[in-house]
């Protein structure tokens, strides 16, 4: 049986978002900055990722255990993170960059899978398309290779307000917890850790 391992692109560049814990608005899976990604989209780009997944005969077994709104909301909000830093920094991306973007096969055998294993829905691939390349650009924009810290800090400092259905985003993922939300009752409550540090 074949499977994908999901990677949404910012986690595998080594971004790591973190929310803010109040209340989203009613109807909202997340609101990044003053960009709302509703429950219906999130609805409707989970139903459009399984019939992918589906024709390239995969199934949400396939994501390690990731549920697939988990992984459609991930890659939307980090879309929504890379317009807003985008739009701040004044970075153009065209049609062409986003056609090259979006027929990259990465480490698969096609372009569709490359953007499944990204948790894109092929209708959203042009707009996934235009942030891969943004955030290239911004990262150089930024010094090259020095410049992913200040990459990571910037897109770290716009904090999304996620709907607690989803959990709460996954600050380190881990084996028994791959996904990029947790839900935050099913380890128990965050509390302090039974493990004491020897104090010298």
């Amino acid at each position: 049986m074949k499977s994908i391992r999901v990677a949404v692109a910012a986690a595998a560049a080594g971004l790591a978002l973190t929310a803010c814990s109040s209340p989203s608005p009613i109807g909202a899976a997340a609101v990044v900055g003053d960009e709302r990604i509703t429950v219906s989209e999130v609805n409707t780009d989970a139903q459009a990722y399984k019939a992918a997944l589906k024709r390239n005969n995969l199934s949400e077994a396939d994501l390690g255990g990731i549920p697939v709104s988990h992984v459609v909301l991930q890659r939307l909000v980090n879309v929504a993170v890379t317009e807003q830093l985008m739009a701040r920094y004044k970075v153009q991306v065209s049609e062409t960059e986003i056609d090259a973007a979006i027929k990259d096969p990465g480490q698969f055998q096609s372009a569709e899978m490359n953007l499944l294993s990204q948790g894109v829905v092929p209708a959203d691939a042009r707009d996934y398309g235009r942030a891969m390349v943004g955030l290239s650009k911004l990262q150089q924009q930024f010094g090259g290779e020095s410049g992913m810290q200040r990459l990571a800090q910037e897109f770290n400092a716009i904090k999304p307000v996620v709907n607690p259905r989803y959990g709460t985003l996954n600050p380190q993922r881990s084996q028994e917890n791959p996904g990029p939300f947790v839900d935050p009752g099913r380890f128990g409550k965050a509390s302090a850790p039974t493990q004491q540090t020897a104090q010298g």
